[in-house]
């Protein structure tokens, strides 16, 4: 083989969209997943799984992205020839799983599962292609009970996740409310199905792209910084101008404060006098008062407010849809105070079910998106996400390759003993052992050459407190208290001690 004929070396980078994750993040994430499985369990979910794959047409027409010419999703031919997709969201699959197994199953169906998703969208800062969620829903009841009882253990996650109470706010909207407005400029009935749903898109991009830009994905379309083209609903001006006057009018009316709680009932009442033509605007109405009614009672009205701002850009929604919110400001990357935003909604699907069954199934769920909210936790400091000391393994170094057996029996005590351990297995001397533990993390290192191991009173290790040793390099050599601490952070006990006297330097902490 001439060099010419070598194979290209291939090119360590990552996928746009993608990100790597190292052990002190995948530590918190864990913690996270801990304390929002403990919240959905209270509330008496249950756990599922589904795969990452499902069928194509098991997706159906519910899709995140439709600006693209592959609709959002990542696909692939099975062998014989059948269209497969990564999942988009733990929604669909649900719906598929329920309808695959519904006659076993108690109704109302009340599950939850965490796992990655997949959009085949144009990733940017914060928006990525691969990202996990952690869902609740309830499925089989058409009661507004089962909306209000998502808000409120979407409430109560949050807390646990150590989001102070005024750091965040569910917010509530209802989708046959939107679909009145949308009613009332012309696009009603199924032929324009696809148009409602690029102008509630559009809506909830307000915050986003402001009403300028809005206003061309209303209109002709957007094309943004890189030059890709969003198309537009194709609204004239006048209806143009109806859905900013709803929106806006929407957005003035906030009720009037009694204490700490937001009058959601007095928004809903004056909401009715806006939609009072349509038929599905009143329904849409009626379910919210309802709703207020329950949150006022179980006293959550501080936390989960009825507010025009949230429509959630999905089509498979049908009543009320939530947004979780945080409020709090940090600094950006320009020193600028910004706010998080959405982590996590959710809202009714009465349909999605139905797709795979002679009738509909009603349904109702919420997701938060646990990346996203890591980085906010992050930032409020919780201690869920809190990363102090990552502490590796105990290292057991090898000084003398012919007692190898010997320093794996060393190791085995420890494991045996509930005490993390490794055994050096790379091919360098002490000194490099010693770095190797360092970048470990480790807490202490096990050392015995042959002094050690010819002592006069019998087998000896070393034990070396790594933590306290790099403190104690950096003091002044003069401290009264300088060689008690060099003592403890280097010390010689019988091979017998060894398990104990590990577990005596673990106990310091640090």
């Amino acid at each position: 083989m001439t060099q010419d004929d070598k194979p290209a070396r291939g090119q360590a980078r990552l996928p746009r969209g993608f990100a790597d994750r190292g052990p002190a993040e995948l530590a918190a994430t864990q913690k996270m997943l801990e304390a929002i499985r403990a919240s959905y369990e209270l509330y008496g979910f249950e756990a599922v799984e589904t795969p990452f794959v499902e069928f194509t047409d098991a997706l159906g027409k519910f899709l995140p992205d439709l600006d693209r010419p592959n609709e959002g999703v990542f696909s692939f031919k099975d062998d014989d020839e059948s269209w497969l997709s990564l999942r988009y969201d733990l929604t669909a699959p649900l719906a598929r799983f329920v309808a695959e197994n519904y006659d076993r199953l108690p109704k109302p169906y009340r599950s939850y599962r965490a796992g990655y998703v997949f959009r085949n969208e144009k990733p940017g800062p914060g928006r990525f292609r691969q990202f996990m969620q952690f869902d609740a829903d309830t499925v089989g009841s058409a009661s507004v009970a089962a909306d209000a009882e998502m808000c409120m253990m979407a409430a109560d996650t949050l807390e646990k996740l150590g989001v102070p109470r005024g750091g965040y706010v569910i917010k509530v909207n209802n989708r046959k409310v939107l679909d009145g407005v949308l009613e009332a400029i012309g696009l009603g009935g199924d032929e324009n199905a696809g148009r409602r749903l690029t102008v509630l898109r559009a809506i909830d991009k307000l915050d986003k792209f402001g009403p300028e830009g809005v206003a061309l994905l209303l209109g002709p379309g957007r094309r943004d910084e890189s030059g890709d083209f969003t198309k537009g609903a194709g609204l004239d001006n006048a209806q143009t101008a109806q859905i900013f006057n709803f929106v806006g009018e929407l957005r003035d009316l906030k009720g009037p404060e009694h204490g700490r709680r937001f009058d959601n009932r007095y928004t809903v009442l004056r909401w009715r006098k806006i939609v009072e033509q349509s038929v599905i605007g009143a329904e849409g109405v009626n379910e919210l008062l309802q709703f207020s009614d329950l949150i006022n009672a179980a006293e959550y009205d501080d936390r989960v407010q009825i507010t025009s701002e949230t429509v959630r850009g999905l089509e498979y929604y049908t009543g009320p849809v939530f947004e979780a919110e945080l409020t709090f400001e940090v600094a950006g990357e320009d020193g600028k105070p910004v706010r998080f935003g959405s982590v996590g909604g959710g809202g009714r699907y009465d349909g999605l079910v139905g797709r795979f069954r002679a009738e509909n199934v009603p349904a109702t769920g919420f997701s938060i998106g646990v990346s996203r909210l890591y980085a906010a936790l992050k930032a409020v400091g919780s201690p869920i996400v809190a990363q102090g000391a990552q502490h590796g393994p105990v290292v057991v170094l090898v000084l003398d390759k012919g007692e190898t057996a010997r320093y794996q029996r060393f190791v085995a005590d420890l494991r045996a003993a509930g005490v993390s351990a490794e055994l050096y297995l790379g091919s360098s001397g002490m000194n490099a052992q010693l770095k190797y533990a360092d970048k470990r993390g480790s807490r202490c290192a096990i050392i015995q050459g042959t002094n050690e191991r010819e002592h006069a009173d019998g087998p000896q290790v070393t034990i070396r407190d790594l933590a306290l040793g790099a403190k104690i390099a950096g003091m002044n050599k003069d401290r009264a208290d300088y060689l008690e601490m060099r003592g403890k952070a280097q010390f010689t006990v019988p091979e017998t001690r060894l398990v104990e006297a590990v577990r005596e330097v673990l106990a310091r902490g640090g």
